[in-house]
């Protein structure tokens, strides 16, 4: 599954409104646009896309304008992923 389509999905689970985004084009505004997207979803979404993909979002790698369009958020995971490919985490050694 493509990574537009498993951000789409994720948003449909974390905010309970399933099939709602996915025919949305990259401009489908969110945030202020769905009423179920609220500052307690954003964490949830947030959260749900760590799980997801693998990744960690710091606080301050964030900001409301990830969320304005799906095709925001879109970019928003890609570039966390090509950041992880680059540098990746080192786990300790036991």
């Amino acid at each position: 599954m493509a990574i537009r389509q498993q951000v789409a999905a994720t948003l449909e689970s974390v905010l309970g409104i399933d099939g709602r985004l996915a025919h949305a084009a990259d401009d489908t505004p969110l945030l202020g646009a769905i009423p179920e997207l609220d500052s307690m979803a954003v964490a949830n979404v947030l959260t749900a896309l760590e799980e997801q993909f693998g990744f960690l979002i710091e606080d301050d790698e964030i900001d409301g304008s990830a969320f304005a369009t799906l095709g925001s958020l879109v970019a928003f995971v890609q570039a966390k992923l090509d950041a992880e490919q680059r540098n990746p985490l080192s786990l300790p050694q036991s």
